[in-house]
Order: C-alpha cells, then structure tokens, then sequence
C-alpha cells in the first residue's frame, strides 16, 4: 500500500442540533466543541486521520450553508476539496460526487470515509484498526466497515451481523458481513448483545476508488451517470454550477441501502476504540471522565455539591455552582441556559425548536 494513495472523506453535511443550546441547524454539532478541549468535532476528526492520510488527500463534503464554516475551521484545507451540496441528498450521493472526483485525479486513490462528528477514546487503536483495513482494500474488490464491539444493549444504532466462522485469509481481523440489521428494539438489541457476532454500524468505511464507482455504477446507474458526465468539469470554474444543477436529481438514498447491502465483497473489521456517534447528551455523560459522583463537567470553574449523574457543560461562564441534582443536564451557550433531567433531554429539545 502506497500512503501516499490514502484520502479521507469527511461527511459533514448534518443538520444535528441534538446538543442544544450548543448546537442548532444553522452550527451543527460537528462544528462546536462538545468536548471543551479547545478543538471542535470536524477539527479532532482531521487530527485522529494525520498519520494515516497525507493532509492534501483530505476531503471535506458538506452543505453550501457551511462552507464559510468548514474554510474558518478548516483553513489547511484546499478549497477545490471542500464539496458542497446544494441540497441534502443522503450519504450516497455524497459519496459519489467524492469518489468521481477523486477518481479523476487518481486511479489509485484507496479512501477512508467518515462521519465528523463522532469521537474516538483510543487514538492509537484508531489509527492501527483504520491502517490495517486501508492495507486489506488497497487492492482488491473488498468494502470494509467498521463494526464496534458492542457493550451495551443500544437501539440506537444499526448493527453489522458478521460470520465469524472463517476469517480472510489476508487479514486475520477482517469477515464477512451476513446481513446488516436496522435499529432494534431493547428485546432484539439484548439478544445481540449475547451473541459475539452482532457489531454495532460506526458509518466508517474503507475502499479504494475504482471498487465503490464500480459499486454505484452496478446498483445506482442513474446516479453513476449524473457524476459521469461531469467528469470533464471537475476542478474547473463550472464545477460547483454543473453541481448545482444535477444534484437535486439524485435519489435521496444512504449509502447503506445504495450498495453494502447489495453487494457481495462486504467485509466487517470489527474493533474497539472507544468510539460514539454522540447523539445525546446522555452518550456524553456515557463516554467522558467523571468525578467521584458520576458528574461530567466541562468548563474553566465548576463547583459541584450533593449533585451526581449530571451533565454540566459550561465553557462561557467565569464560575458555576450546582447544589442538589441527580441526572441533570445545565448547559449554556450565548445567553441560552438549558436545565433539564437527562432523561427529558429529547422532549425539552422539541420545546427549544418551537
């Protein structure tokens, strides 16, 4: 495997605003930082990639609404490999505009593609798992995803029924995919859970250039077509017109339903790195370090008295002082305050959108 061939795709186009008052749809949750580590989730995404991907294959696609942001966030960046969707269409079409584009630069291109918004635990674990499969995808027809070790009975993630019965013969970490299953009920979620061959579905997925265009060429002509005949405009001046134009045609699709579970080279490298997708305020309380009462606090002076189980993320305020809650959320962000039980986190949000 030549490293220089490695790109990443960053998918950045969501319009989360699970973590209100930080987020909302106009700066979504990859673009806040969760963690108040001083880097937003786009940008610690970037930094977990650095030895594994050159830093000019590095692609970010993302709405029009957030180019002004992903440029200030993102400014080592070129400009030509920062994509823009004039309308949200779904991570298969986005990864098609991607994958021609990178195509015709470099035939040999082998692409890691990623969510921007998630966080990983085990930086080191990351790099060896992501190297490993990029090494496995680098020359052959293989699509590898990504299954994380379950630790919990979780409806709130799709899940990856892998064979385990026979690995590759080219990489002793690496089976077949059987099936992928949709989000379960809490029943069906606990008999996952006891089975060892049920991984839940991080949305990471490695494959070189030529293996996913054939892919979408196989199983989504019509949308093989609309990047095809754009071929002779990419990193030209018509690009983002031309772009403009034929993107609103594509099927609205996910990448899961367009091709893995279609087609037959569909691999699963199952891992453990201490990985979430952070959709709730409560997988941040699930994921960071607590104090000795089991409360997450992020922020420069937090007090915390007869309290436990709380969220309390606070990174604009000089000092705060929380006295007699038990599985609380306070968080604020530009003279909005939120105070609710972890529990009511989804209902309070659907009040905030009103």
């Amino acid at each position: 495997m030549n490293p220089n061939n490695n790109h990443l795709v960053i998918m950045a186009g969501g319009v989360g605003s699970r973590f209100w008052p930080m987020s909302s749809t106009q700066m979504p949750k990859q673009f806040i930082d969760v963690l108040g580590c001083g880097r937003t989730l786009i940008q610690l995404t970037v930094d977990r990639f650095k030895d594994i991907c050159p830093p000019e294959n590095v692609w970010v696609v993302t709405s029009a609404a957030y180019a002004d942001i992903v440029e200030e966030q993102l400014p080592e960046i070129a400009k030509d490999h920062v994509l823009l969707e004039p309308c949200r269409r779904n991570t298969a079409p986005c990864i098609a505009y991607v994958s021609w584009k990178i195509k015709a630069k470099n035939p040999k291109a082998n692409i890691v593609v990623t969510p921007s918004d998630h966080i990983v635990i085990d930086g080191r674990e990351f790099t060896r798992v992501v190297t490993s499969a990029m090494k496995f995808t680098a020359d052959s027809d293989a699509i590898v995803t990504l299954g994380m070790k379950a630790t919990r009975p979780e409806t709130g993630y799709g899940y990856i029924e892998a064979d385990l019965s026979m690995a590759c013969p080219s990489n002793k970490e690496i089976y077949r995919v059987d099936a992928f299953k949709e989000k379960p009920d809490l029943e069906t979620a606990e008999r996952y859970l006891r089975r060892n061959n049920y991984f839940w579905n991080a949305g990471i997925f490695v494959w070189n250039v030529n293996t996913i265009v054939n892919a979408i060429r196989v199983y989504q002509p019509p949308m093989a077509k609309i990047f095809e005949r754009l071929l002779p405009y990419y990193y030209t001046d018509k690009e983002q017109e031309l772009i403009d134009e034929a993107f609103p045609a594509c099927e609205n699709i996910s990448i899961d339903y367009a091709v893995m579970e279609k087609a037959d080279e569909i691999y699963v490298f199952p891992a453990s790195f201490g990985w979430s997708d952070l959709g709730t305020w409560g997988s941040l309380h699930e994921n960071l370090k607590k104090d000795a009462h089991n409360n997450v606090c992020i922020g420069q002076n937090i007090k915390v008295y007869e309290s436990r189980n709380c969220v309390i993320h606070t990174t604009q305020e000089k000092k705060v002082v929380v006295q007699g809650l038990d599985e609380y959320i306070v968080a604020e962000k530009n003279d909005m305050l939120l105070i609710c039980r972890l529990s009511e986190e989804q209902r309070i949000r659907e009040f905030s959108e009103d």
